[in-house]
């Protein structure tokens, strides 16, 4: 196997996940695996929490971490998104990273992200 990756590759990509995709990874591992999280909880000991920590948050926040190259695109983004007005939004995108919502669903947060990606925005959801 030529094409092999390490433990600590494996590891290294892992923590360089968002909790939506790390959440995701999770079920495709369940899937794929045909196992639930408390067989590998069972399996990993101190490993239970951390697992059932992802399983169960409803809440995330999304923190506008950059504004990047295209900053007035995601200036109407953040104004649309938030309801803010032209200075409040200016003032928050130019102040990165700021919080941009708090206690939003896994897929709204999915949403707020996309839209401000694809305007080159740094998004991060805690």
């Amino acid at each position: 196997m030529a094409n092999t990756i390490s433990k600590d590759e494996i590891l290294d990509a892992i923590g360089a996940m968002s909790v939506i995709e790390l959440s995701d990874l999770i079920e495709q591992f369940k899937t794929k695996f045909n196992v639930t999280i408390a067989a590998v909880a069972a399996g990993g000991g101190g490993a239970a929490a951390p697992a059932a920590a992802v399983e169960e948050q409803t809440e995330f926040t999304v923190i506008l971490k950059e504004a990047g190259a295209k900053k007035i695109q995601v200036i109407k983004v953040v104004r649309e998104l938030t309801g803010l007005g032209l200075k409040e939004a200016k003032d928050l995108v130019d102040g990165a990273p700021k919080t941009l919502k708090e206690n939003v669903s896994k897929d709204e947060a999915a949403q707020i992200k996309a839209k401000l990606e694809a305007e080159g925005a740094g998004v991060e959801i805690k």
